[in-house]
C-alpha cells in the first residue's frame, strides 16, 4: 500500500492496514492490521483491529480501536473506545472516550466523559463533564467544573488543582449537583469544593464547600469553609 493513496468506506466490509493518507469512514468498516494516516474520520462505524497512528482523529459516529492509538489532535464527539494505551497528544471530548489503559498526551479538554482503567497524564486537564479513571490523574494545571453526577479518581496529583461546582445550563431547573470522589489529592495549590476525599496534602489549600476530607496536610495555609467537613488538620 503506497503512502497517498486514500481509504473511503461508505459501505461495509474489511480493509488491510498499512500506509495511507487520509481514510474517511461513513459506512461500516474494520481495519484488519496496524494503520498509519494523516487523518482518521469516521463518521459511521468502524473497528481497527491492531493499532492506529495518525496526524489527525476525528469521531462523529462510533470507533473502537482494539491495540493502541497515537494522534496529534483528537476530536470526540460521538464514542471512541480504546482497548490500549491512547497517546493522545490534544483531545476535545464532547461524546465518549473509554481506554483499556493510559492516556498520556499535552491538553485534554473533556467536556463529555471519559473512562480510563489506568492512569491519565497531561501537562493541562480541563474538565467540565466528568470522569471515571481508575489510576492517577495527573497534570500540571487540573482544572474541573462539576457540572452533573459524580467524577472519580483513585489519585489526584499536579502543581495547581482547582475543583469547583458549575452550574448546570443544560438543566437549569435540576437539583442535581456534580461531585468529585478521590482516595488522594496532592499539589502546590489546591482548591476544593464538592469533594469528597481521603487525604488531602500541599502547600497552599482551600476547602470551600461541600466538601468531606479525612485528613488534609499543608505546609503553608489552610482555609477551610464552615459548611465542609475535616477530620483531621496537620501543617507538615
Amino acid at each position: 500500500m503506497k503512502k497517498g493513496e486514500n481509504l473511503i468506506i461508505n459501505g461495509s466490509g474489511s480493509y488491510p492496514g498499512g500506509r495511507y493518507d487520509k481514510i474517511s469512514i461513513r459506512g461500516e468498516g474494520t481495519i484488519v492490521n496496524d494503520v498509519e494516516c494523516s487523518t482518521f474520520n469516521v463518521y459511521g462505524t468502524s473497528d481497527s483491529e491492531q493499532n492506529v497512528k495518525t496526524g489527525s482523529v476525528k469521531i462523529l459516529g462510533e470507533a473502537t480501536v482494539n491495540g493502541n492509538i497515537e494522534a496529534d489532535e483528537t476530536l470526540v464527539m460521538g464514542t471512541m473506545e480504546v482497548g490500549g494505551k491512547a497517546y493522545l497528544k490534544k483531545i476535545k471530548i464532547f461524546g465518549l472516550l473509554v481506554a483499556g489503559e493510559r492516556l498520556t498526551g499535552d491538553k485534554a479538554v473533556i467536556k463529555g466523559s471519559i473512562s480510563v482503567k489506568g492512569d491519565v497524564e497531561y501537562e493541562t486537564f480541563v474538565s467540565s463533564g466528568g470522569f471515571e479513571i481508575k489510576g492517577l490523574l495527573t497534570a500540571d494545571t487540573i482544572k474541573v467544573g462539576l457540572r452533573f453526577g459524580e467524577s472519580f479518581a483513585e489519585e489526584i496529583g499536579g502543581g495547581k488543582i482547582i475543583i469547583k461546582k458549575r452550574k448546570n445550563t443544560l438543566l437549569p431547573f435540576g437539583k442535581e449537583i456534580g461531585s468529585l470522589k478521590a482516595k488522594v489529592i496532592e499539589g502546590d495549590y489546591i482548591h476544593l469544593e464538592n469533594t469528597t476525599a481521603d487525604i488531602v496534602r500541599g502547600n497552599r489549600i482551600k476547602i470551600g464547600p461541600g466538601c468531606q476530607i479525612g485528613l488534609v496536610e499543608y505546609r503553608i495555609d489552610l482555609n477551610h469553609d464552615a459548611s465542609s467537613s475535616i477530620k483531621t488538620k496537620t501543617k507538615i
